[in-house]
């Protein structure tokens, strides 16, 4: 062997030597596998709170006049193996049609992902901004400018709340586990559809009542339980999101804008758990109220606000934990065309809103159902969501739902801990059951814009996104 081949034996001796103690180092991975992805979150938060001589209420009812308590956007970014799900959660009486198109696709073009895995919802008070950007349109096109909403105030709150969402992703957290608890509320939802012995609603029983027959009469079908969900790294909780189901209003009208019961609970359980921010959100509380237990005085307000921040607390001193990873979390996205109700007419309803002497409310609501109308003639759906967390399910849905729909769902998975929050998109107005539009009532009367056969629509695809949890 020559002295060259000799020094070249050597070299690649000496190599596979250093190869194969570099290959000790690296940590073994089996084939066909990536790093396990990391489960983030990052939590948001803005103050929405309108200017006085804002309208509020879509400009049903006075304007603000005074600021009795502040209201907010909060929302969380899940950021795990897929693309960012966004969730918001508005103080406003509802942010329908127009409003859900533009909050979705800023939302989704600000935070790198896709319409279809946000969802906006409302928490319902009646003293907050109702946003309706499409039939704000409506209306300007008639010279009805300004009564629904502040352009103005409501473009800058989507800038700052944004603004706030993309600031939060400087600080996202870890999360390592997933907690679930659920606490009774006492004396505080009832339902709002008293029947008589004919089986028809005898007693419309509103968020407050002083009929001695509506608050002898039973509570009715309720969800009696305010859920909490909450994602903790270990020890540490990062964030609370609570859903119960009820008309959040003890009175309004008057012009005090107010977060009312529900953000008054918030506030309290917050305080409770310093540091941990708290997101509620309302469930499916169309024909639920307070008016069993509440007659409209203004001291009832913080008594029922007590009341659901003692559920809260019952929830989470009874949290029970359970690891979570990114492979853990799921986002399921189906769209919806909901039945149109016969008694909505194009011509009448244009009709009256270009009637000058039409009451200035009813040319709202005309302008309301008109829009609602031609969008769904034209074939625009609505997103119904489902947002999967270890054993826990949240379903986002549309409309003043009734609460057998939440009931359903959480007979459909009863070993998941299953959260329903209503109030995204209210273009649908009031979502009844099948049986109730047979009943009568204020719900399933002028302000349901959807047919019976909504219930055979929405009950198909609870099964298709709750039963089919992968």
């Amino acid at each position: 062997m020559s002295q060259y081949s000799k020094h070249f034996v050597t070299f690649l001796s000496l190599s596979i030597v250093v190869l194969f103690v570099a290959c000790l180092s690296i940590p073994c991975q089996a084939a066909g596998t990536s790093p396990t992805t990391p489960l983030q979150i990052a939590t948001f938060e803005c103050d929405i709170t309108p200017p006085l001589g804002s309208p509020l209420c879509y400009g049903h009812v006075a304007p603000a006049k005074k600021i009795v308590d502040p209201l907010s956007a909060r929302g969380i970014i899940i950021l795990g193996s897929e693309k960012p799900i966004v969730i918001l959660a508005l103080d406003w009486v509802g942010a329908n049609n127009g409003a859900q198109d533009v909050w979705k696709k800023k939302l989704a073009a600000a935070l790198n992902t896709s319409v279809d895995r946000c969802a906006v919802h409302c928490l319902h008070q009646h003293d907050t901004p109702g946003v309706d950007i499409s039939t704000n349109a409506i209306l300007k096109q008639n010279n009805l400018n300004g009564i629904m909403y502040d352009e103005a105030y409501v473009e800058d709150v989507m800038q700052r709340t944004i603004a706030a969402a993309q600031q939060s992703l400087k600080k996202v957290q870890r999360v390592t586990h997933v907690g679930t608890g659920k606490g009774k509320v006492e004396q505080f939802a009832s339902n709002r559809r008293i029947l008589g012995p004919d089986g028809k609603v005898k007693i419309v029983r509103f968020s407050s009542s002083r009929n001695p027959a509506a608050i002898a009469a039973p509570e009715g079908t309720i969800d009696p339980y305010v859920r909490v969900l909450s994602l903790w790294n270990k020890e540490q909780p990062l964030v609370a999101l609570s859903y119960y189901a009820t008309h959040p209003q003890s009175y309004y009208g008057k012009g005090g804008v107010s977060c009312d019961t529900v953000g008054l609970a918030r506030s309290i359980h917050e305080k409770q758990t310093p540091g941990v921010p708290h997101i509620h959100f309302n469930g499916a509380g169309g024909n639920i109220g307070a008016g069993k237990y509440n007659n409209g005085d203004p001291e009832n307000r913080p008594l029922l606000a007590k009341r659901l921040a003692a559920g809260m607390k019952q929830a989470w001193d009874t949290t029970e934990k359970t690891p979570i990873s990114a492979d853990d979390v799921g986002w399921k996205s189906k769209s919806v065309l909901l039945p149109l109700r016969e008694t909505l007419d194009e011509e009448t309803l244009t009709n009256i809103l270009k009637n000058p002497k039409a009451r200035l409310t009813d040319r709202i609501r005309a302008a309301r159902d008109l829009n609602y109308l031609q969008r769904t003639q034209a074939g625009q759906t609505i997103d119904i969501t489902r947002l999967k967390l270890g054993t826990a399910q949240i379903i986002h849905m549309p409309g003043e739902l009734f609460v057998e729909y939440q009931l359903a769902a959480q007979k459909m998975a009863p070993s998941d801990f299953v959260c329903m929050a209503a109030y995204g998109d209210q273009g649908p107005g009031y979502i009844g059951t099948k049986i109730a539009y047979t009943q009568g009532g204020y719900e399933t009367g002028r302000v349901s814009r959807t047919a019976p056969e909504v219930e055979t629509v929405l009950m198909q695809t609870l099964k298709e996104l709750v039963i089919n949890n992968e």
